[in-house]
């Protein structure tokens, strides 16, 4: 096989990061969440005193206690509402996608928000619990409404896009510095929550859960990662190439196919490999050149081609082509 025709190979990663693994701690630590996950869920749903005490935090209002710090809190929170996170972690793992040459710390965070979306999202509208502004009962769960406030979202996007930073760190210490800003930003969105009084403490503590779960359970989405990511390098190496979604154009004078006779192919067993395709494909299903179909004519409508001269050979050649002694042999003149 000729090396033009090879696909255009991606480019070698220049560096070997580590990529977390599902080893035994981490397992474990997933399962302590879920089962800290279905316990609030319970919780709730049997009006326990997990109930009773979203009862007396919200009619306590933290947001009257302490209201100098309602200005900043306001804008604090703004570090687990979705969209500006996203955007903020989007441009500074964008920067080291480019840095580190691989594309996978997009495909981590999109991977992670995408399970986000799906888990928290069907968690909300599943059971549609009320938040504490909307309240009608006191003492009751509220759940199977209208709401989507159990669990919080704020809490487990903070949980997830600041986590993932520390997940994608490259070093020990640079990981445990980024773990501890991850788990402070965290725990201060989900307390920040309920001092406004937007969430329930079961929706915080349902939120950290959520969050915790998606980054113990990020290990498992690994091997797809890896194959996008293959697959992304060879799509940039075509589209370098040129090759992505047309083929290369040929010119007309680069196809010397057009002018090739089938002796010359006959006699050169390597000339057919030198055709381009797009030559052969202007040929018929035999690869010889073809014209345009003319239209033939009946034999007594062609037009008869009268040769010019008489046909008769000059008399030099009468003279010699004529055998001796025939008739029209020329006589000598007389001598006399």
């Amino acid at each position: 096989m000729r090396t033009d025709d090879k696909l255009p190979q991606a480019e070698e990663h220049p560096a070997k990061l580590a990529r977390p693994r599902m080893t035994r701690t981490r397992g474990w630590l997933l399962g302590s969440t879920l089962a800290v996950y279905v316990a609030t869920v319970v919780g709730v749903l049997t009006t326990s005193w997990l109930v009773k005490l979203d009862w007396q935090v919200m009619l306590f209002r933290p947001y009257k206690q302490w209201p100098e710090f309602h200005t900043f809190l306001d804008y604090f929170v703004v570090l687990g509402q979705r969209g500006p996170t996203a955007v903020a972690v989007t441009v500074w793992l964008g920067w080291c996608c480019w840095a580190q040459r691989t594309p996978r710390p997009l495909l981590l965070l999109g991977t992670s928000l995408l399970l986000l979306n799906a888990t928290v999202g069907a968690a909300k509208l599943g059971m549609g619990r009320l938040g504490p502004h909307y309240a009608t009962m006191v003492g009751s769960n509220e759940m199977w409404g209208d709401g989507d406030i159990f669990p919080s979202g704020h809490t487990a996007n903070a949980v997830v896009t600041w986590g993932v930073l520390a997940y994608l760190a490259t070093t020990p210490q640079a990981r445990r510095i980024a773990s501890l800003i991850a788990a402070v930003v965290t725990l201060g969105v989900g307390m920040t929550t309920v001092y406004l009084g937007t969430h329930w403490v079961s929706d915080v503590l349902l939120g950290w859960a959520a969050g915790l779960l998606i980054l113990l359970a990020l290990p498992m989405f690994e091997a797809p990662m890896a194959w996008a990511e293959m697959m992304m390098r060879i799509a940039w190496a075509r589209l370098r190439a040129g090759s992505l979604f047309t083929p290369q154009p040929v010119s007309p004078l680069a196809i010397p196919a057009l002018g090739t006779s089938r002796a010359t192919l006959e006699e050169e067993p390597h000339a057919r490999e030198r055709i381009p395709l797009a030559g052969r494909a202007a040929r018929g299903s035999e690869n010889w050149p073809h014209h345009p179909a003319r239209p033939h004519t009946a034999r007594s409508e062609r037009t008869p081609v009268t040769p010019a001269g008489s046909r008769r050979p000059p008399h030099a050649e009468r003279a010699r082509s004529a055998p001796l002694g025939s008739a029209s042999a020329p006589r000598g003149r007389s001598g006399s």
